[in-house]
């Protein structure tokens, strides 16, 4: 989630690097992506777990608390009611490894109507009492994680903790992006992971999630290159080259499956993506989401390896990223989009050219970057949702 401007995932592709593989390396791993994936992977997906309990159709949505942007500052107490999950936006490190992570209220310099610290911690109170969630998010653009070591992982642990003790939240949500997460060389079995980074995050998450128990919400908010583009490469493949950081989230979701709440991939500022078709698929339109959102809940070979699946997510730990406004983000769909891409996924009706493995009624529902956007565009995102779910 970018702060202050968003550009698209292509024209920021310079500045992480392309996913670059030598020739032959490109053709065997390109075609081993387009290997079919068979409607009934979906039946893999995990039992129930506990996790923090959720409305059946929830929307999610980011709060800019810690900064000002052109979308204008919103309290948390005059958040609409229509949002369901509330991340803070954001905790972020002291240094890119240190693990130590601070969040404050935005300075009342640039943010002309700040709420007070006691005002901020009885509007959580207040949200809660009303049935929300309210998190942490920890990231965003501006704030890259490496968990380096073992003492930046307990780091983590700690100032975590703090905040969510400090502001009686309901848990974290994990928005790394850049270069917070990337794959070592040779590190190339998403289910046992060898990257510190990787390894130092997973046990970093089940220690809170130990601490705090079944009630701690968990989320994350990868982006595509992060996810999906694990179908083609992962890491700096079996040859070397490639971007590190491809399908680099692969193996912390996996690891924090059975404790993970919700999974909502930024299905904005992205690249063309292939899908289970073995088809490119842009954004702007409800395809694309109708196509990420099917390979997270029918599972897909990583790396185009057929021995090596990522297994599905229950459809009830899913919803959509999506940006509230053209303002917000590149890819931002009109409602009738949002809709075609829910009935699809939900009824198996409205599909357009790509037709997902099966029908998911108890996808969990929607986020958006973000509920200042959403404010600024008059709450026409919001409105969709509860026109949809009721």
């Amino acid at each position: 989630m970018n702060r202050r401007s968003l550009s698209s995932w292509t024209s920021r592709r310079s500045r992480r690097g392309r996913v670059r593989c030598a020739a032959a390396a490109a053709v065997a791993v390109c075609a081993l992506a387009a290997t079919a994936v068979a409607p009934h992977a979906a039946a893999d997906a995990p039992p129930a777990s506990h996790a923090a309990e959720l409305p059946e159709h929830a929307l999610v949505g980011y709060l800019h608390t810690s900064f000002a942007n052109g979308s204008g500052y919103t309290r948390l107490a005059d958040v609409p009611d229509s949002w369901d999950i509330i991340d803070l936006a954001f905790g972020e490190p002291t240094s890119v490894t240190s693990g130590d992570i601070r969040f404050s209220l935005c300075p009342p310099a640039e943010c002309p109507g700040v709420e007070s610290e006691a005002e901020f911690k009885a509007a959580v109170k207040a949200k809660q009492q009303a049935g929300k969630k309210v998190l942490i998010s920890i990231g965003g653009q501006n704030g890259q994680v490496r968990l380096t070591t073992p003492q930046a992982r307990d780091a983590f642990v700690d100032s975590v903790s703090s905040i969510i003790d400090t502001y009686g939240l309901d848990g974290l949500d994990i928005d790394f992006e850049g270069h917070s997460l990337s794959l070592d060389d040779g590190d190339t079995d998403f289910e046992n992971p060898t990257t510190p980074v990787i390894v130092h995050l997973i046990s970093a998450l089940r220690t809170l999630k130990e601490r705090y128990g079944d009630d701690f919400t968990l989320t994350m908010a990868p982006e595509t290159f992060f996810v999906q583009l694990g179908h083609q490469y992962y890491g700096s493949g079996p040859w070397g080259g490639q971007d590190p950081r491809a399908g680099a989230y692969l193996p912390v979701i996996h690891a924090l499956r059975d404790d993970l709440t919700l999974l909502h991939v930024q299905d904005y500022n992205s690249g063309p993506i292939m899908g289970l078709d073995g088809q490119y698929h842009t954004m702007g339109g409800a395809d694309f989401h109708v196509a990420m959102t099917d390979m997270l809940l029918t599972g897909f070979p990583v790396a185009g390896d057929p021995d090596k699946v990522f297994p599905a997510l229950r459809p009830e730990q899913v919803a959509i990223g999506m940006p509230a406004t053209p303002q917000a983000g590149n890819g931002h769909v009109p409602p009738a989009e949002v809709e075609k891409a829910l009935d699809c996924l939900t009824k198996g009706s409205a599909c357009g050219p790509y037709t997902p493995h099966g029908t998911w009624p108890a996808l969990r529902g929607l986020m958006a970057w973000s509920v200042n956007w959403d404010r600024y565009g008059g709450d026409e995102f919001a409105g969709t949702f509860d026109r949809y779910f009721g």
